[in-house]
């Protein structure tokens, strides 16, 4: 349970961070869509999604990484913070493609008029 309360705050103070002090002209438009923290605390597992290529995002991440971590232990009082990891969050794009399928099966049946 305090894990779950750890990572909800992780997940909005890391969003507040991204859109009004990260500099990196890379991250503008990025959005947390979770966090995980295991149970010890020691690791945050933070996915994000965006509409420029993950290629693109995930090595600025790395590179924000100690900075985003100092500012959220700042704001976020624990005893030892999380590590921070990303990952890139590909469900809004298989949301997208199930859409699509299922749009054209329903275009596609029969029964459709």
């Amino acid at each position: 349970m305090r894990a779950r309360r750890v990572a909800d705050r992780i997940a909005r103070e890391l969003a507040i961070l991204l859109q009004r002090e990260v500099s990196d002209p890379r991250l503008t438009g990025l959005t947390v869509t979770g966090v995980e923290v295991d149970r010890e605390l020691a690791f945050a597992t933070v996915y994000v999604t965006a509409q420029a290529p993950e290629q693109e995002l995930m090595p600025a991440l790395v590179r924000a990484r100690g900075f985003l971590r100092r500012e959220l232990a700042g704001r976020i009082s624990l005893r030892a913070f999380p590590q921070l990891k990303f990952r890139w969050d590909d469900s809004p794009d298989r949301g997208a493609r199930v859409d699509e399928l299922l749009a054209r099966l329903k275009s596609e049946s029969p029964d459709a008029e």
